[in-house]
């Protein structure tokens, strides 16, 4: 069943008026698209409570009302509308395609030695490189250092650009020959943009002109005129190193970063975008709440998951684990190293190499350190003959696999050189690939929705030019990866001829609680490894076949994953997963053996839980447990002790009452269980309501 939560107003109202007693009402934190949760048992009431006593009284629920500026922000979100995106803008892609030239001409007529290399658009604006040669002093003749763009010469830019579109130069395209195109090129001087044409494989070379002021090589599109540009909508961010063509022994480049919406309404909604998700940066929560690091001292993109940390991916793995086993996958556990042969037969030694560590010297052969886990799955197929009557096979493995990653692309948790992938592979029949791939998608709708995640944008990728495979075989996998989209009645895009080389593709991407978008979720058909290791079943005929394989991911890598959780909760986490779910307060010293009791019985029934050392004000106590987003504190005095009770504080509701403890103890290892989030209040129903509400 669904249950549906209780607006704020009305709770505020239920707790100031209510005179019965009240006990602290659960509801589940998972509600998805298209499918309700996992049905449960009913359940009427989360606490049994044991009768209050005066001491105890005190700390039944005082949660004040929003104030007016609470309410007046939140108002405010339910109507800001959603940000268009290039994907479903085409007017906003040409706006922040002609930004980008608009700009590169900014910057030439600003600093006449900037040579321009490449402009995208990018998710939320577009960026532009530059090339600062080192130029000579017209009056001593002496060497100038290279320039190093500063904010206020952002200010410069940006001024130029808008009078740039002031003057609304009409945007002209033109198709000119490889040759011309070399000859203008080097009439002006600009050598980054004929390593450019160079790499233009496709005729007639196409040029954009501002006016008769600029020009550049581009496929388009753009604006009809510059005046069709929103000045007060496009604005200059920041000024970041990056290699020509990524390469580090290649000239140092100076990239602007820039953002360009449709109307000023959108730049603004966007920097509030901006400063929620610094707010929320997984690196700084994470310090802050001593829950992993990086250490320089070992390495770059190495995480260290901290006890707090890995109390949570401990939560993680043992729900992936036992949701995949619930689907009928096997767990395998695969070596971290492998001869160099392995990946030349799987193709990755070739096709991979410079993403991959340097090989390690053993006995005179070669290993690898794993960049993937696949290889390992199809030994163990190849390991005996298999018959159609076994298939399909579901393996899956959290596999630490490594990857060479330049230092300039490591950030955080998203950007590693050591990473758990969430793997699994599936080997079936041609005729159960669409039943597996509906199963696939199911799977990953219970494990992400877990987690709060509801909201997907879903695409299908087809056969690319160059790919491995016939015709049949194509076409049967795209038919039932669409097959099974529809049956899930799941909205999706298709991007023709985006698949791998090795066959057709699902990408999900997962949106977080500010709307940002966050590639996950892959499934992924493969006709080349099950050729290069040569995998064969024996049919209902008596033939050799070769098995479809299916490579699939939900959550892409752990450490990703939780650096995006970080930021989708902004590190409050769900009560389910919180590292620390209860924090027992000691008012005194002398209830102390009592709090170390509590808390032996709350580890045996799985719930973490603290003591606080008490030698601080109680005040204290609580503002610390609620900077560490505990959910759950307990305050423990005399009275609680003789009474074997505790007096329970929320951190998301406040004060809630005394509570007996094996029945809030009872309760909270329920709620951890069931992933049940306390969300509301609510009041204790009557005894002849509970048979009623359980038909």
């Amino acid at each position: 069943m669904i249950i549906q939560l209780v607006s704020m107003s009305t709770l505020f109202s239920l707790l100031v008026t209510s005179p019965a007693r009240r006990v602290a009402a659960f509801a589940p934190n998972i509600v998805t698209r298209r499918v309700a949760a996992a049905p449960r048992s009913p359940q009427k009431s989360a606490f049994a409570f044991s009768p209050l006593s005066s001491s105890t009284r005190r700390w039944m629920a005082t949660v004040e009302a929003p104030t007016t500026q609470q309410t007046a922000d939140a108002k405010e979100k339910e109507a800001e509308p959603e940000l268009p995106t290039n994907d479903n803008d085409e007017d906003l892609l040409k706006i922040r395609h002609s930004s980008a030239h608009v700009m590169a001409m900014a910057v030439q007529q600003v600093y006449p030695e900037a040579q321009v290399t490449i402009g995208p658009w990018i998710d939320n604006g577009f960026y532009y490189d530059f090339f600062f040669p080192e130029t000579k002093d017209p009056e001593t003749g002496e060497t100038v250092e290279a320039r190093k763009l500063s904010d206020q010469d952002l200010k410069k830019i940006k001024k130029a650009m808008d009078k740039i579109i002031s003057k609304n130069y009409p945007i002209t395209r033109e198709e000119v020959s490889r040759e011309e195109a070399k000859r203008r090129i080097e009439e002006i001087g600009e050598p980054f943009k004929l390593e450019i044409l160079d790499s233009i494989k496709t005729e007639p070379i196409t040029v954009y002109h501002i006016g008769d002021q600029w020009w550049d090589l581009c496929a388009g599109p753009h604006v009809e005129a510059t005046g069709g540009l929103p000045k007060k909508a496009i604005q200059l961010q920041s000024v970041a190193g990056a290699y020509w063509r990524g390469d580090e022994n290649r000239e140092m480049l100076q990239r602007v970063y820039a953002t360009a919406w449709k109307e000023p309404q959108q730049l603004k909604q966007y920097k509030k975008l901006l400063e929620e998700a610094k707010k929320r940066d997984h690196r700084v929560l994470g310090k802050k709440l001593d829950l992993f690091s990086v250490q320089e001292e070992a390495g770059g993109g190495l995480v260290f998951w901290h006890p707090k940390g890995s109390k949570i991916r401990m939560m993680i793995e043992a729900f992936w684990r036992n949701s995949h086993i619930a689907q009928g996958y096997d767990v395998v556990y695969a070596p971290h190293i492998a001869n160099i042969n392995l990946w030349k037969t799987s193709g990755h030694f070739d096709f991979y190499k410079d993403d991959m560590f340097d090989q390690i010297n053993v006995e005179d052969e070669q290993y690898q350190l794993k960049p993937m886990n696949c290889p390992f799955h199809c030994l163990m197929y190849k390991d005996e003959l298999r018959s159609y009557r076994d298939l399909p096979f579901r393996w899956a493995e959290l596999g630490t696999v490594y990857r060479y990653e330049r230092s300039g692309t490591l950030h955080g948790l998203m950007r590693v050189r050591g990473f758990t992938q969430d793997d699994a592979h599936i080997f079936c029949l041609p005729d159960q690939l669409e039943d597996e791939i509906v199963g696939v998608l199911e799977l990953t709708e219970t494990i992400l929705s877990r987690f709060g995640f509801d909201k997907y944008d879903i695409m299908l990728s087809t056969r690319p030019e160059k790919s491995v495979g016939g015709d049949e075989i194509w076409e049967a996998a795209t038919a039932a990866l669409e097959g099974a989209l529809k049956k899930k009645g799941w909205e999706y895009g298709v991007d023709e001829g985006g698949g791998a080389f090795y066959g057709p593709k699902i990408d999900l991407k997962i949106r977080d609680a500010i709307g940002r978008k966050w590639q996950c979720s892959t499934v992924q058909c493969d006709f080349n490894l099950p050729e290069r290791f040569e995998l064969e079943y024996v049919s209902a005929e008596g033939t050799r076949e070769r098995p479809i394989m299916v490579h699939r991911a939900i959550f892409g890598s752990l450490e990703r994953f939780f650096g995006i959780l970080i930021e989708n909760c902004a590190g409050d986490f769900p009560y389910w997963l919180a590292p620390t779910q209860l924090k027992l307060l000691p008012v005194t010293d002398a209830v102390q053996d009592f709090c170390q009791d509590i808390a032996q019985q709350a580890k045996k029934m799985g719930i973490r839980v603290e003591v606080d050392r008490g030698n601080e004000r109680l005040a204290k106590q609580i503002r610390t447990a609620e900077q560490a987003r505990i959910p759950i504190m307990a305050v423990v005095g005399m009275q609680e002790m003789e009474s074997n009770t505790l007096a329970v504080r929320s951190r998301k509701l406040g004060d809630l009452g005394s509570f007996g403890v094996r029945d809030l103890l009872t309760e909270l290892a329920r709620c951890s269980d069931e992933a049940i989030e306390m969300t509301t209040m609510g009041e204790k129903p009557a005894p002849e309501e509970k048979e009623e509400a359980s038909e």
